[in-house]
């Protein structure tokens, strides 16, 4: 966990520039910047999956501004001014409307649309590099089938894990899901990862070589609307009292994110004092017996009149009311590598209290962000919480709310992120035309 002398200005520790530019070049081999020629116009293929909006949005962004062409391939919900009104952008709403009340035939058949148009996309598109952000609907068939057809096509494939096995991490793995797995990352001509712990998992999992396997920042979420609402006026938005200590669980409802734990650990808390709130916000993944289980949980323990539930799907207008509501987030997962939640609060300056799983202990700067817990023991994480209100941290929250916006913004910034895919874009298509130059000479050798 990254620690720093306590203080009225939060000194957070910075990745030099200099070190920055250093490990990229380490990392591929590349050629000094004057030996490099860089295309005209570098031309990429976005492919989003017609979700993520923050990061398929920043993304775009932050490719486009260092002067690479995007073809976008998005959704109804990626038909934004930001994308549209960009010139360096072609934005290919091929997946249209994903709205979830259309009936199983209709959410079918515009699934089964989309593949032919992607399909079609892919058989005519000019850029000759695919980076696929997220998988579509069938991950079988895209792991396998569809990757192996932008193969043949003649493209390069770029892949961002942001999950290197979400099925051991549900605990749903199998054979086969390992399998499909194996052979995206093996068709694939490079692999970017978020974390270290990450790329180890590929490495020793599926024998990914590691030169093939970069970690890049997870870019902060910029595209989330944040206002002028106050903490006050967003907490009375949602009946909880102003001077309440409110607590707020945010994202996908799944076993392995550990909210029982924090059930626990707030039936504890409520022992000793009544003024605190938890905020329960976001959507059961999957099967909703997780979710009854944690109602269930909540109604022995007494404790129903100081949570507030919003399980539903929190549109990107309606977020950042709970992240101003709340006075600290807190992620209790038993079973990660990084969660994106912990920068979306990142960049409403909320202090988070995380479970010392994955990658979440390094990302958090102790005293100063926030706190660190032992997985899986509710009365550490009781004990955390009782801390964090009792510290400096907490008693001059809205002074360090713009600490700790000014800290995400600089460590995950989006432009670290461009300098090292950027990096990876040049030096693959480099190589293709270094073996192109090679093939046109051995023919004349040889001949």
């Amino acid at each position: 966990m990254n620690q720093v002398t306590k203080g009225s200005d939060l000194h957070l520790p910075l990745p030099s520039e200099a070190e920055h530019q250093c490990s990229v070049l380490t990392t591929h081999s590349l050629a000094t910047p004057s030996s490099v020629v860089r295309p005209a116009i570098l031309v990429v293929a976005l492919l989003t999956g017609g979700g993520d909006k923050p990061y398929a949005l920043g993304m775009a962004a932050a490719l486009t501004s260092v002067g690479i062409r995007v073809d976008l391939i998005g959704s109804d919900d990626l038909n934004v001014p930001e994308v549209v009104s960009n010139p360096r952008v072609n934005f290919l709403n091929l997946r249209g409307d994903q709205r979830s009340e259309a009936s199983p035939i209709a959410k079918m058949r515009r699934v089964l649309r989309y593949y032919l148009r992607l399909i079609s996309y892919a058989a005519t598109a000019k850029p000759k590099l695919f980076h696929i952000l997220w998988n579509n609907k069938f991950q079988l068939f895209d792991r396998t089938l569809l990757i192996l057809y932008y193969k043949l096509l003649g493209k390069k494939i770029v892949l961002t894990a942001h999950n290197v096995n979400a099925g051991k991490r549900d605990s749903n793995d199998s054979w086969l899901n390992r399998l499909s797995l194996k052979i995206q990352y093996n068709l694939s001509n490079h692999v970017f990862v978020h974390t270290n712990g990450m790329k180890q998992e590929l490495i020793s999992d599926f024998r990914i070589p590691a030169g093939k396997i970069s970690v890049i920042p997870f870019g902060i979420n910029n595209t989330v609307p944040n206002t002028s609402l106050s903490t006050a006026e967003a907490k009375r938005q949602l009946g909880i009292r102003k001077d309440n200590k409110t607590l707020l669980f945010f994202g996908n409802i799944a076993a392995y994110k550990g909210l029982e734990y924090l059930v626990v650990a707030f039936a504890e808390l409520l022992k000793k004092e009544r003024s605190y709130n938890l905020l329960i916000t976001g959507n059961p993944k999957g099967s909703k017996d997780y979710w009854n289980r944690i109602r269930q949980a909540i109604a022995r323990s007494g404790i129903g009149d100081r949570v507030i539930e919003k399980i539903e799907y929190v549109h990107d207008e309606a977020t950042e009311l709970y992240f101003k509501a709340a006075d600290v987030l807190v992620m209790p997962y038993s079973r990660v590598f990084q969660s994106g939640v912990l920068f979306l609060g990142y960049s409403f300056g909320l202090p988070a209290i995380a479970a010392d799983v994955g990658n979440l202990k390094e990302e958090i700067v102790d005293g100063e962000t926030g706190f660190v817990f032992t997985p899986r023991d509710s009365c550490d994480l009781a004990r955390k919480i009782d801390k964090y209100f009792d510290s400096e941290l907490f008693y001059d929250l809205e002074a360090r709310r713009a600490q700790i916006k000014k800290y995400a913004n600089e460590r995950y910034s989006w432009d670290k992120v461009a300098t090292i895919i950027t990096a990876v874009y040049l030096d693959l298509l480099r190589s293709t035309e270094d073996r192109g130059q090679t093939d046109d000479t051995g023919g004349a050798d040889n001949r």
